[in-house]
């Protein structure tokens, strides 16, 4: 039987997107511990010192939100719930025990719970990233409304954190996965066992190109 050809998962420009992502919330979220934590204010030196971590944090937090809303315009189509979706909640135990359920498309339930999650928790941070931002915005509103901009930082960025210990965890836990961010191709037996739906509809593109 001939073996069947990879399925391109990622392009290029998508894998790079990704990327530039994940290297903004590695730097954002040290230098982020280190301002909340005292004991951590070693961190801060990420960015080479203290000082520059207190200037640069918050652009490369906007680098970071709108390299996501790349992501977000990309693929939000294919993160909608559907009722697939809730047969793959429903049997999480079997999840758990490293079956495949349900007739998943590009992206399972828990990835689309992560997705959904992620871009709450960046718009929770970007709007009160402005708020406290010295010397630009913070001027322009009072300090009880900074205070208030203090604390939803904190919890969205807490909630992101998790949000993408999640993420790392399923994409390790699924063999397979982090290949395809980092050369963009899965077998296609890969694509069929974790994403029947999307294999299909990939191979249906693909005779309709022939």
């Amino acid at each position: 039987m001939k073996k069947e050809k990879p399925i391109q998962r990622y392009s290029a420009p998508e894998r790079i997107n990704h990327w530039v992502v994940a290297f903004c919330f590695i730097v954002v979220s040290i230098s982020g511990l280190g301002f909340f934590f005292p004991s951590f204010n070693w961190l801060m030196n990420v960015f080479g010192t203290p000082q520059l971590a207190r200037i640069l944090h918050p652009f490369f937090g906007v680098v970071m939100f709108a390299s996501f809303l790349i992501m977000f315009f990309r693929y939000w189509k294919h993160n909608l719930i559907n009722r697939e979706d809730i047969t793959w909640a429903k049997s999480i135990h079997k999840i758990a025990m490293n079956e495949e359920v349900g007739d998943t498309g590009r992206y399972n339930f828990g990835q689309k719970c992560v997705f959904w999650a992620a871009i709450g928790s960046l718009l929770l941070l970007l709007a009160s990233g402005i708020v406290i931002w010295r010397p630009y915005f913070a001027d322009a509103f009072s300090i009880p409304v900074i205070r208030l901009a203090l604390m939803v930082h904190s919890f969205a960025a807490v909630l992101l954190i998790i949000v993408i210990m999640v993420h790392i965890y399923a994409a390790l836990w699924v063999k397979g996965t982090i290949t395809a961010m980092v050369e963009g191709w899965v077998p296609a037996a890969w694509a069929k066992k974790h994403h029947p739906r999307w294999y299909r509809e990939v191979k249906a593109k693909e005779q309709e190109r022939k």
